[in-house]
């Protein structure tokens, strides 16, 4: 014989301050634990969902990034003409010589920031075709012109179109704005690519390339010959891997997350177990009269568990709605959450609270909930219906 589960609903209702109490800790947890999960996946999102599978990125050998790399024009020239580069309309070959610098922005609080400006040549729009112009228009070459992402304007000083930034050696007016799918590029800046590198100093003009190839053989032959060329040791990898790269950053922050979620959960599973073993001592003869009547100690075991799990499932409910909310009003009021990036910049990260995130959340609260439970559960269940009724 078995407790209905209304009986277990109906003691949660017959207690609303206690119950709240306990459901708005778990609900606490969930909200925190959600966030935090949301941000870490809203970044790796933004990295592994930049470049294109046909794309190649081409570095200096032992460079991870672009930020550590110098190449020379002569490469360039080798590298545009090999068999197998995708071409456009006008037969010219899809490869976009580029050169990236980290300077410090100035932000609308006065703070500042490191945000990767990138050099590039009107072909860089074929082959980031993620990046597209959505207001103003494309800088002209050698122009002291530039257009930034959606997550560069309004951040920073003089991020708006007719506005002008400062960095390197002077400014540079604002012609146009760009979205680029949600990627990181939305977090730079372009500009034209000899005169930023003229602006730098640099003794070698380029940083690498991108090269779009005209399907996934020729990408493969392609990267080959790249890295077996003695000339000018030079590495290439398909572009989605060399942005899943940067984006592993996020490893040590899912752990972190992971530890702070575990902690945070012992802390209501304590909270939640006071208010159960409480519920337990003054419903003493309540228990009793169910022993009494023959309901064995796997029904009341049971009756007290499923008791803390519903708990458990409103707190989730709650911190749930609250962190939608909270994901949303954040990301409309701050636009964005800067994160640190491999090539030490900033990223403008767009907070969500995807399904993972939730499920996460839920599997937290419910092992919570059990673990909360399990305790009071057991000692209502040991009660003998004597002893029960006579301590009441």
């Amino acid at each position: 014989m078995r407790l209905p589960f209304s009986y277990s609903w109906r003691n949660v209702r017959a207690r609303p301050l206690r119950s709240a109490l306990t459901a708005s800790v778990i609900a606490l947890v969930v909200l925190a634990c959600t966030l935090l999960l949301g941000l870490i996946t809203s970044m790796r999102r933004t990295f592994t969902s930049t470049g294109h599978p046909l794309n190649l990125v081409v570095l200096r050998k032992g460079s991870d990034n672009d930020g550590s790399s110098m190449l020379p024009v002569e490469s360039y020239q080798a590298i545009r003409f090999l068999d197998g580069i995708a071409r456009n309309g006008d037969d010219q070959p899809l490869v976009s010589p580029e050169v990236v610098v980290q300077p410090f922005f100035r932000t609308r609080e006065g703070g500042r920031e490191n945000v990767l400006v990138r050099g590039v040549e009107p072909v860089a729009l074929e082959v980031h075709d993620q990046v597209r112009v959505t207001e103003g228009r494309m800088f002209r070459p050698s122009s002291g012109e530039a257009i930034v992402g959606r997550g560069v304007t309004g951040r920073y000083q003089g991020a708006e179109l007719g506005g002008a930034i400062e960095f390197g050696r002077g400014k540079w007016k604002v012609v146009g704005l760009f979205d680029a799918e949600g990627t990181s590029f939305e977090s730079e800046v372009w500009v034209d690519v000899r005169e930023l590198a003229n602006d730098a100093k640099r003794p070698l003009p380029f940083s690498g390339f991108r090269v779009r190839t005209a399907n996934v053989a020729e990408r493969e032959r392609i990267e080959r010959r790249i890295d077996d060329d003695p000339r000018w040791a030079l590495d290439a990898e398909p572009e989605i891997d060399y942005y899943a790269e940067l984006a592993s950053t996020g490893t040590t922050l899912y752990v972190i997350v992971v530890a702070v979620a575990v902690l945070a959960g012992i802390g209501a599973s304590f909270g939640a177990a006071n208010t159960m073993y409480a519920a337990v001592q003054t419903r003493t003869a309540e228990i009793g009269t169910l022993r009494a009547l023959g309901f064995p100690r796997g029904a009341i075991l049971w009756a007290f568990q499923a008791e803390a799990v519903v708990l458990a499932l409103i707190g989730f409910a709650i911190g749930a709605v609250a962190s939608v909310a909270a994901a949303w009003i954040l990301s409309n009021a701050l636009g964005g959450f800067a994160v640190g990036a491999a090539t030490f910049t900033t990223s403008v990260v767009v907070l969500e609270v995807d399904a993972r995130s939730l499920a996460a959340a839920l599997f937290l609260a419910i092992a919570i909930g059990i673990a909360a439970g399990l305790g009071p559960a057991w000692r209502a269940a040991r009660l003998r219906p004597i002893e029960a009724l006579r301590k009441a």
